[in-house]
Parts: C-alpha cells; structure tokens; sequence
C-alpha cells in the first residue's frame, strides 16, 4: 500500500501542490481574523481626531467671545468719549505767590466820611488814640461818580482805595469811617472788590471801567458799631473761549466795639480791615479728559485683536473641514477595503 501511495504522489505531483495551496488558503483564512484585530488603530486615531475638533470647537467658541466683548469694548468706548466731550471736569489749582496785585477796594460811604486809612503788618492793628476824629489817611485813594449801570438814571459816588499787596508780611488795610445820625434803624456801608487797582488807575475811562465792574462783581456790607474782619482769596476761571474771569471769596469775621467815648452819642462809627487769608491764587478752568489718540490707540488695538481672532476663526474653520474632509476620504477607503 504504501509502495502504491508513492507512485500516486509521484504520478499527480499537481494533486499535491494543489493541497498545499488548499492548506495555505485555509492558513490565510485563520490568520485573517488577526489582521482584523489590527483595526484598533484606525479607531485610536479616529478619537484623536474627533477630540481634536472638540478642542478645534472649543477654542473657536472662545475666540467668538472675545470677539463679542471686542465689539462691546468698542461701543462703550466711543460712548464714554461722546460722554465726556459733553460734560469736561472741572480742574482747581493754586498758584503761591509773594505779592498780589494790589485790589481796588470801591466803597459807597452815601453820608459817611472816610477818618483814617492806614496799612498795617503781622495783623498788628494799635488801638485807636481819637475814635471817631479824623486821622492819617495814608492810602491811595480816588473818588469817582458815574451813572448806575442797571438803572443808567442814579449817580453813584464811590471811593476807591488800594488793597492790601503783601501777603508774606500779612499786609492789611484798616478803614475808620463817620456816620452822624441816620434815618433808618440800622447802618450800613456797601463795597465792591475787583481784581487790580492799577488798572483802574490806568483806565482812560474811570467811569466805564467802575461800570463794568459793578456789573461782573458782587457788592458786600459791612455794619456801623462793629468792627468787620476781612479775608479775601482770589479765583480765576478760565472759560472755553480762553477768557478768564476773576472773582473774590471773602470770610468775614465781625468784631464788637466798645465805644469809650464819654458822652453818648447818635453818631456811627464804622470799621473795617481788609487782608489776603493765603497766598494761592485759586485757578479753576474745564478739562476734558477724554483724550483722542487714547481712544483713537485703543480702538486700533481693539480691531486689530478682532482681524486676529476674525483671522484665526476663518483658518479654524478651513483646517476642521479639511480634516472632516480627510476623515471621510479614509473613511470611503476603509469601506472600499472591506468591500
């Protein structure tokens, strides 16, 4: 039997590598299932590709937010400069100064007469030697009518006295005024301060200069009996169309005098002092702080950071559909592998 096995096999050598072919197709047959195994890997990169685009989405919403708060910074931006263009901040300053221009000092005495003038230093004021006589008149005085500026019908007398200059020594000026008898239940005398003396000395046209500033300037009291205390401090405001306004704060302090004359009388005496309470001249102007290169800077940064994130939000797009585009290619690969 066997002698005849090997004869066949020698005969059909075909038959036998026919087998062998057979044994091989069945050996790839049981391997196939391993090489199916191998598939893992497809689907690893698979995943990482889907988390790729998740992140791809995420950043991309992101980048949509900040273009959304861009967009707002802008908005509230150009409002806050129209806003602040219509309403400027007011700015004080002060400036220290050793001298003042000496002020004019306009009193409008009606029946009273000026007794003594004199300037003092240190607030050191003497006690008076003959209250209610007439004594040293050591200021510089001028005396001037003109016409009410309100009512362009009435003269108006007025006497007008140099201020005080010195602020350093605390250069004051003491006024001594004389009312005999009054018709009315209380006495008063009213003054004007305005800015400088000298230039009404220099005004061609006293009266029109008095006029105008009667006019710009508040009127003040000082009563008969007592003595007034007077400290001034001066403002400047500068307005918009680069004029600038001066003005006088005054605080005022009232005194009561004893009047040691022997025989009583129906007469008024009046008192009054004039000093600076500080050296700074206050400066109050309006500023808008809205600044144009600031936002004009700001709005550059703010649309330059909306064309990088409009930028890389359109390079996002592009690559999260080339890669979809990639994944669908290998996709119809694997399928036309299988098939």
């Amino acid at each position: 039997q066997l002698s005849e096995d090997v004869e066949r096999v020698s005969e059909n050598p075909t038959d036998e590598r026919e087998g062998e072919m057979e044994v091989h197709e069945d050996a790839s047959s049981v391997i196939l299932p391993e090489s199916e195994l191998g598939t893992s890997a497809p689907s690893l990169r698979f995943s990482k590709t889907c988390l790729k685009n998740v992140f791809s989405v995420i950043l991309l919403f992101i980048y949509l937010l900040l273009m959304a708060i861009a967009v707002f910074l802008v908005y509230q931006t150009i409002s806050d400069f129209r806003e602040k263009l219509k309403h400027p901040v007011m700015s004080v300053s002060y400036k220290e100064v050793s001298l003042y221009d000496a002020p004019g000092i306009a009193f409008y005495p009606g029946k009273a007469q000026l007794l003594s003038c004199k300037h003092h230093y240190y607030d050191h004021i003497p006690p008076l030697v003959n209250p209610g006589q007439p004594g040293d008149i050591e200021c510089t005085t001028r005396r001037i009518n003109y016409t009410d500026p309100f009512t362009n019908q009435t003269m108006k007398y007025a006497l007008i006295v140099q201020g005080p200059r010195d602020v350093k020594k605390k250069e004051l000026v003491f006024l001594q005024f004389y009312l005999n008898g009054t018709d009315q239940d209380f006495s008063a005398i009213d003054y004007l301060l305005f800015s400088s003396f000298q230039e009404f000395i220099n005004s061609p046209e006293k009266a029109e200069f008095m006029k105008d500033c009667e006019s710009s300037y508040s009127g003040w009291k000082f009563s008969g009996g007592f003595r007034t205390w007077v400290k001034m401090s001066l403002v400047k405001t500068k307005e918009e169309d680069g004029s600038e306004t001066v003005e006088f704060k005054q605080e005022t302090s009232v005194v009561n005098y004893i009047d040691q004359r022997t025989k009583p009388r129906s007469d008024q005496l009046f008192f009054v002092v004039f000093e600076w309470k500080d050296p700074f001249i206050q400066t109050v102007q309006d500023i808008i702080t809205a600044n144009p290169w600031n936002t004009i800077a700001l709005l550059c940064g703010i649309f330059l950071a909306l064309f990088k994130a409009a930028d890389f939000a359109k390079l996002s797009v592009k690559w999260m559909i080339k890669i979809r585009k990639r994944h669908l290619k290998r996709s119809r690969q694997v399928m036309n592998h299988i098939n």
